[in-house]
């Protein structure tokens, strides 16, 4: 009989605090899930089991709950009845529904099931709402449920976009909803306003506990006001959509807040997450996502660009070569990548020839015209192009007047130039500022082929831009976080190093090298008139290179016998 009493307590004991704790982890074994108003809970799906969601014990004073449910990659379904129907429930990682309170309802109920073969760890939580808070999707027409509380994210390389329903004004209990088409005053739909959201996980963290953890702190409307970052404001006669950079790796949660200006009420939809990849993918999947080919290209491009950081401005002839190659390089993959649809290793390659063929014309371009205009030309657009990267790198790329692709090409291609005629009276210090901040910047770009930094997207995002027609609608946001400011401390340690090394050593020296041709022309001439000089002597080219290839025929012939080999008799 003890023995029973103390199954008893320790049965009490465990059912009080999964009830009342904060984050509570469920079991599902019993086919039914208990869940208190704004109490997250952990559990377990599994495919052949759905289980049974119960939230008791609701105020009289509540007129809607949403509940949601979360997990990492794995679909899960929640729904309004056991038998699963489009318009009745909802299917994916980040998924609720809005239960609209019948009068004296007091117990609501949702029916959980796993589509995946897999166990699914989720996390699920319901919140409720008063008559005066707005109810998130309360005028959908373009989904499936009647009240859909939903965020919609579709992604690609280049952007990421949401969508969602236009919210309704709440309402009572046992009330006959407002209409959402009838009018256009302050007393609809149409006053609310959409507050968006955006929130970074941590960086190279694609642990499923820590993306469940943190979608705990954009579930609520004060903790996504203090914890996220709000990118815009629409109104009701904006278009539900919004798009995003891609961030390919790096983990983004987004959710939208609708407030009742009037009432000065809020109510939040139910957040959704993306990785901007997929985690069960053979190739490309968010565990592996540098391919061998960007590592390799990288990797050769900052041993490159290293170099020219210390030591450009004196071996001119290889930051010519550097220039050249990214000056080409660049429109070249632009230019392969709009007009065919080759294979990315095959445009990389292609891209790789196509820039070193152009740093050898250039170089040739030097050594026979000694055209230095031209040179410092090329050279300063390129530190120009990256400045200008930099400047919309910044919160001044988000305005909203810079969407417009002429805007934002004029004003870019304006601050590009403008670099080299500043600098048009001090070409050796424009030489070596481009050495050193270009050369250092191409070891942020092989950094990002081994592990995620923001930085790579300076240029990545000038890229897109140029690559794909609706990027100009993406919002460019990227997190701020402790790598991202060691390899920024790191670029700029190196840039300033490199700059002040070149600046120290070349002090005294003349400006540039002198013309090449010039220098060979003088020195045949001096050769030619000169008979004392040993090189005078030397036999024309021809002649030698035919002397040449005659000895090394001569290797590969067998030779012949010479006369009677008898030994001499002693």
């Amino acid at each position: 009989m003890g023995l029973l009493q103390l199954q008893l307590v320790a049965l009490l004991v465990s059912g009080l605090v999964g009830a009342g704790g904060a984050d509570t982890i469920g079991n599902t074994s019993q086919g039914f899930l208990e869940f208190s108003v704004g109490k997250f809970r952990y559990f377990q799906l599994n495919k052949p089991f759905p289980q049974e969601a119960i939230l008791h014990h609701i105020p009289s004073n509540v007129s809607f709950v949403i509940f949601q449910i979360h997990s990492q990659y794995r679909n899960t379904t929640v729904s309004y009845s056991r038998t699963v129907l489009p318009s009745t429930s909802a299917t994916g990682n980040d998924k609720g529904l809005v239960s609209i309170l019948r009068p004296e309802q007091s117990t609501c109920t949702w029916y959980l099931a796993s589509v995946d073969a897999k166990p699914v760890q989720s996390v699920a939580i319901p919140l409720s709402y008063s008559e005066r808070d707005p109810i998130p999707g309360g005028c959908n027409l373009e989904f499936d449920l009647d009240i859909d509380p939903n965020i919609y994210l579709e992604y690609n390389f280049f952007e990421t976009t949401i969508k969602f329903a236009p919210a309704n004004l709440g309402y009572a209990r046992d009330v006959t909803p407002p209409s959402c088409d009838t009018g256009m005053g302050q007393e609809f739909r149409w006053r609310l306003q959409y507050d968006v959201y955006q929130y970074f996980l941590p960086e190279n963290e694609l642990a499923e506990d820590v993306l469940l953890q943190h979608l705990q702190r954009m579930a609520q409307v004060f903790q996504v006001k203090a914890s996220a970052a709000k990118v815009v404001t629409l109104t009701a006669n904006d278009k539900t959509s919004v798009s995003f950079s891609s961030l390919p790796g790096q983990g983004v949660i987004y959710n939208v807040i609708v407030w009742d200006p009037l009432l000065n009420t809020s109510a939040a939809y139910v957040p959704a997450h993306t990785y901007a990849c997929t985690f069960e993918a053979r190739e490309g999947s968010c565990a592996s996502l540098g391919r061998v080919s960007t590592k390799v290209f990288f990797t050769l491009f900052a041993l490159l660009g290293l170099f020219i950081c210390f030591f450009g401005h004196r071996f001119w002839k290889t930051e010519l070569f550097f220039i050249g190659f990214i000056f080409m390089g660049f429109l070249f993959y632009i230019l392969i990548t709009r007009l065919t649809l080759l294979k990315y290793d095959v445009r990389l390659t292609l891209t790789a020839v196509a820039g070193g063929v152009s740093g050898v014309f250039l170089v040739a371009i030097w050594w026979r015209f000694g055209t230095l205009g031209l040179c410092m030309l090329c050279a300063g657009l390129v530190l120009g192009f990256l400045i200008s990267a930099v400047a919309f790198f910044t919160p001044l790329g988000n305005l909203k007047v810079f969407r417009d692709d002429a805007v934002f090409w004029v004003t870019f291609s304006c601050i590009t130039v403008f670099i080299p005629v500043v600098f048009l009276g001090c070409l050796r210090i424009l030489n070596i500022l481009t050495c050193g901040v270009v050369g250092s910047y191409s070891v942020v770009l092989a950094v990002d082929s081994y592990m995620y930094t923001s930085l790579s997207y300076i240029t990545l995002n000038v890229l897109r831009r140029a690559l794909n027609t609706d990027f100009h609608r993406a919002f460019t946001n990227v997190p701020s976080q402790t790598n991202d400011f060691i390899i920024l401390a790191v670029w700029g340690m190196l840039a300033v190093s490199g700059v002040t090394l070149q600046i120290r050593r070349e002090r005294g020296r003349p400006p540039f090298p002198p013309h090449p041709y010039k220098l060979w022309k003088q020195e045949r001439a001096r050769r030619i008139t000169n008979i004392l000089d040993p090189s005078y002597h030397l036999p024309p080219l021809r002649e030698r290179l035919h002397r040449q290839l005659t000895q090394i025929k001569d290797l590969f012939q067998k030779k012949q016998p010479a006369g009677e080999r008898t030994p001499l008799l002693l």
